[in-house]
């Protein structure tokens, strides 16, 4: 007995199991080739889509004449409006005792005598030794001084010997340069003569010999029509006029109260709340603090510092540079003001170019009447026109009078195969039962043998097809 799932089964590749998990616990660790997408949206079987709850539009015909009446003139009701009454003010009433001029701050700030700060810091006590110094430094106590002897240079002492022949002063440049004078460039713009031929014009071309004058036909011009008057009296009446009637009835009032000015026939007394209540109160001018007086030093100032205390000056030779000092060479023989520049090159004598002229014309204009010849009447030359070849093939069937073959390579090559017919597309497959389903939603048939495959299933064997 052999157990196969209906994924096993399939031999295409497109049937699979429903893959709907039922158990609330997994059984094992079992390997399932289910997917996320398969198991969380799942395919719908005989279910409908959900019906829609938008109304359906409805034409609503004319339900008979118009009535003016709105919901707000039906359900508005008119109030009488009243003008709101005023707030009265209380009568002012002045404090009768006296003001107390105290404030929290004076309340609750006790002062207190302030004393100037006594600086922490301790004065500076310059503290003399009474020895000698010993200005003898680590540096000259460990250093000692190494006897270094002069390196000796390992130059080669070569004077300068000038030459004593005479110098010859030519450059690479004149040797090799021959000079060739000044070259004018050579003008490649084409010449303005025209070219004339002595052929004669016969005045013939292509559209003279090919043109064919066909008569043109009369243009056809529609008549106007005649304008006719129609014979019904014209009806001024609208479909407003007709359907809306209006209803007699009273204007809108409006709702607003008038506006009235609160105005009072009483004298204003000129007195207000805060010149009562307020009260001036003498203020005195703020104390300033005087400054202090400069008093200077009763005792004599040390001038003294520790750099002039403690410091010996040495008597010490300044630095000698080493570096050797560049005597300029001085030279008996007077000076050349001769250079190559001056005795070798000469200017040039570069004469001006003259400007580029413009030749005279050579064809002067005719002075006699125009004889009305072109050049296009002068130097054209009428030639045969030769149509163009087509190399279109011609479009006609090729035949051929040997008769086909009837072997081909698909006839003696081709080999017939079987058609196999997946058996997971049946609903139930043939040669299998179905035995249960487990927790993942996998289906599981039992192999039949080949005798009971024979009895229980219906299904022809299918032969194999040749195709030709």
């Amino acid at each position: 007995m052999i157990r196969q799932c209906l994924c096993e089964i399939c031999n295409c590749g497109r049937h699979r199991c429903p893959h709907r998990p039922t158990a609330l616990y997994g059984k094992g660790n079992q390997a399932c080739e289910q997917t996320e997408y398969t198991e969380k949206y799942p395919a719908y079987g005989a279910h409908s889509p959900p019906k829609s709850m938008k109304p359906k539009p409805v034409d609503h015909n004319d339900r008979g004449k118009m009535d003016g009446t709105t919901t707000f003139k039906t359900d508005f009701i008119p109030y009488e409006v009243n003008r709101r009454p005023g707030r009265k003010q209380t009568e002012y009433k002045p404090y009768p005792g006296e003001i107390d001029m105290g404030t929290t701050y004076k309340q609750d700030f006790n002062p207190y005598q302030v004393t100037p700060c006594v600086a922490v810091r301790p004065k500076q006590r310059v503290q003399a030794a009474p020895g000698k110094l010993d200005t003898v430094p680590t540096y000259k106590d460990d250093f000692k001084v190494w006897q270094i002897s002069k390196r000796e240079l390992s130059k080669r002492n070569e004077n300068y010997q000038p030459s004593s022949a005479k110098f010859q002063g030519t450059s690479t440049f004149q040797d090799d340069f021959i000079d060739r004078g000044l070259v004018p460039r050579e003008s490649f713009k084409p010449s303005s003569v025209p070219m004339l031929s002595e052929v004669p014009f016969d005045g013939v071309t292509s559209n003279h010999l090919s043109y064919v004058p066909h008569p043109a036909e009369a243009r056809y011009v529609k008549p106007p029509e005649v304008y006719k008057p129609s014979t019904e009296p014209l009806q001024d009446m609208t479909t407003q006029r007709r359907d809306f009637q209006g209803l007699p009835g009273q204007l809108a009032r409006s709702c607003k109260p008038d506006p009235a000015k609160a105005s009072s026939d009483a004298p204003f007394d000129g007195s207000t709340e805060f010149q009562q209540q307020f009260q001036q109160w003498p203020v005195s001018l703020p104390q300033l603090r005087k400054p202090l007086e400069y008093v200077g030093p009763t005792q004599h100032m040390d001038m003294s510092t520790t750099s002039a205390v403690d410091f010996v000056k040495h008597n010490t030779q300044p630095f000698t540079s080493a570096k050797p000092f560049c005597q300029p060479l001085k030279s008996s023989v007077p000076f050349q003001g001769y250079t190559t520049m001056r005795e070798d090159f000469q200017p040039w004598v570069t004469p001006r170019q003259a400007l580029m002229k413009k030749r005279e014309e050579e064809m002067h204009k005719a002075t006699g009447k125009m004889d009305d010849l072109t050049t296009f009447k002068a130097h054209y030359t009428t030639h045969k026109l030769q149509p163009n070849i087509s190399f279109k093939p011609p479009n006609t069937v090729a035949r051929r009078n040997t008769p086909l073959e009837s072997g081909t390579m698909y006839n003696t090559e081709f080999t017939p195969k079987r058609i196999s017919v997946c058996l997971a597309s049946y609903d139930s497959p043939p040669g299998f039962v179905f035995e249960d389903s487990d927790h993942n939603g996998h289906r599981f048939y039992r192999k039949l043998s080949s005798k009971s495959m024979m009895q229980a299933s219906n299904v022809p064997v299918q032969k194999a097809v040749v195709v030709q």
